[in-house]
């Protein structure tokens, strides 16, 4: 199990402990600090982001910002695929794709499933799939990650 997901663990036995352990986050990727995630889930296979409907994070029209998905969807697909990978391997997201559905005017809940075990000596793309639901559990964007992944040296 990855260090990050003791981690994970250690502080969700605290009172707040999970919006102790989002903001760790953050301070370690501070770009990710403008979208305030609640990460709610971290474990091998699963991450579950949650961020809220908050004018800082709107566009033009009121809604959920594109972009603040995407990092949302980021985030989410990094965690899982940090959690879930071996030692030995290492990821760098290398693109993304992505689809909005439906206008996002709610909370926002992004969850990444992911449980493909690959060998140490695994070598290229790993595609992580992430839909984001409204506070409704309609999809309003998904997010197909590209991660690229090699050997650490």
């Amino acid at each position: 199990m990855a260090n990050l997901v003791k981690l994970y663990q250690r502080f969700s036995k605290l009172p707040l402990g999970k919006q102790l352990f989002s903001r760790a986050v953050v301070t370690r990727a501070p770009y990710f600090g403008s979208i305030k995630p609640l990460i709610r889930d971290l474990r091998p296979g699963r991450s579950e982001v949650f961020i809220r409907n908050r004018r800082p994070v709107h566009n033009h029209i009121g809604t959920v910002h594109a972009i603040a998905m995407c990092n949302m969807c980021e985030i989410a697909g990094g965690l899982l695929i940090d959690a879930t990978l071996k030692r030995q391997l290492r990821w760098i997201p290398r693109g993304m794709t992505v689809s909005y559905l439906k206008k996002a005017d709610t909370d926002l809940t992004a969850v990444c499933e992911w449980v493909d075990d690959l060998p140490v000596d695994y070598k290229g793309d790993v595609v992580m799939h992430v839909p984001v639901k409204n506070a409704n559990g309609e999809t309003v964007m998904t997010a197909d990650i590209s991660m690229y992944v090699t050997p650490r040296k």
